[in-house]
């Protein structure tokens, strides 16, 4: 008997839906090497969150980390460093306390088989720039990989579905924290920086409209030496020169 497709399943739509609304970063003026990383994403949950937030992260923690440090304290921008690493840190946290509960659920009602996904998986290498990006591509597969672990407990009816939901909207917070924290970060030091080069700028036209003064102050023709003298814009006036005596 000739196979009959009964449901119909995703050929890679879904993907694509999903990698239509990815957040359009500009990276052509990053100049440091990245580590590729073969990443896998299966929930649809890990796919979006992937894709909206990781290249945004990037590029806001790289103006922090290499951008802002060549103008900024070197210890505030530590600072900042170390609270975004806390942000993550507190997620890991979090995950790997609901991935070891969701496993221990599923070993104490016998429950063998985890719930998978018929969509196609997100299959990518990952350009990651720096060290608190990889942290934050392990936060995400760490999430993916708790999705269909918590679907799993929900069909069986070991948890109900409304505990899934707030449990998932909370972890996926805390995930979003991390990536709004770094835009937050970085967008005060954008304005600091335009600031200082602001008041950088007004400086030098004080100093400019300083030199002015002096220089039209100053007397820009010698006493009948014949002698063409610069004057204070730097171009050159010509003297008059004297008779010749009689």
């Amino acid at each position: 008997m000739a196979n009959v497709e009964i449901v119909k399943v995703d050929q890679g739509g879904a993907n694509a839906r999903i990698l239509a609304r990815e957040a359009k970063v500009d990276f052509r003026r990053v100049e440091a090497a990245s580590l590729k990383i073969a990443t896998r994403f299966s929930s649809a949950e890990g796919k979006r969150m992937f894709v909206r937030m990781f290249n945004t992260l990037q590029l806001n923690t790289h103006f922090i980390s290499v951008i802002a440090r060549t103008r900024l304290d070197h210890e505030e921008i530590g600072k900042i460093e170390t609270a975004l690493r806390s942000r993550i840190d507190t997620a890991t946290a979090s995950l790997n306390e609901a991935i070891d509960g969701a496993e221990a659920l599923c070993k104490a009602h016998g429950i063998t088989s985890l719930a998978s996904y018929d969509t196609v998986p997100l299959d990518l290498d990952v350009h990651v720039l720096s060290s608190i990006s990889r942290r934050f591509l392990e936060v995400l597969v760490k999430l993916d990989q708790l999705m269909p672990l918590l679907q799993t407990l929900e069909i069986h009816e070991v948890v109900s579905a409304q505990a899934v939901d707030t449990q998932r909207a909370g972890l996926k917070r805390q995930v979003r924290d991390i990536a709004n924290g770094a835009r937050s970060f970085a967008t005060g030091l954008r304005r600091r920086m335009n600031a200082l080069d602001a008041r950088t700028g007004e400086t030098a036209a004080l100093a400019g409209a300083a030199d002015t003064d002096e220089a039209l102050e100053a007397p820009t023709v010698a006493a009948t030496t014949g002698v063409a003298t610069p004057n204070a814009t730097g171009g050159v006036l010509h003297e008059a020169i004297p008779l010749a005596p009689e």
